[in-house]
């Protein structure tokens, strides 16, 4: 008996415990302006992956907002990302790609990672996949789903400082 009880208890945190959605493909996308992530503006830095991580947020123009993502390990570039919030017909969508530390995309020519927009909750913004959370002025949480070798899925939390 302790033991259901102890594995109903695991997959309740597990179900429960995450601060990423997933877009449900029938469900129409929430409108929202670009106002909404205006808080991200600004230079932010952590650690994840082993390293140090760094974002840079511009203010918003031309409905959007455009960010260049560093992560570094023992003082050298490992990745880059290069993105944007947009807001198109009143809705809003995360887009990036990935390069190498020498620039090399990850993504092929053409290919962009997409990430719809789902709602607006308190101080979090959540897109298909990914959570932007306002913890102060000062600090923020990127959530993210990060795809596994095994086709599993891992929830991944990155923690800025305003710089």
């Amino acid at each position: 008996m302790r033991v259901l009880l102890f594995l109903l208890v695991i997959n309740y945190a597990s179900i429960h415990g995450q601060n990423t959605l997933q877009l449900v493909e029938e469900k129409q996308p929430t409108e929202a302006s670009i106002a909404l992530v205006s808080w991200l503006e600004g230079h932010w830095k952590g650690t994840a992956f082993g390293g140090v991580t760094e974002e840079i947020w511009s203010p918003i123009d031309g409905k959007s907002m455009m960010f260049i993502f560093r992560h570094l390990i023992n003082g050298k570039v490992n990745f880059y990302e290069i993105g944007h919030i947009k807001e198109v017909d009143s809705f809003l969508v995360f887009e990036l790609r990935h390069f190498d530390a020498k620039l090399h995309a990850w993504e092929e020519k053409n290919e962009v990672q997409q990430f719809k927009f789902i709602k607006h909750e308190g101080n979090r913004v959540y897109f298909d996949g990914f959570t932007f959370e306002k913890v102060s002025p000062n600090e923020i949480n990127i959530y993210g789903l990060i795809g596994n070798k095994d086709g599993s899925e891992s929830e991944v939390i990155f923690n800025y400082k305003k710089q």
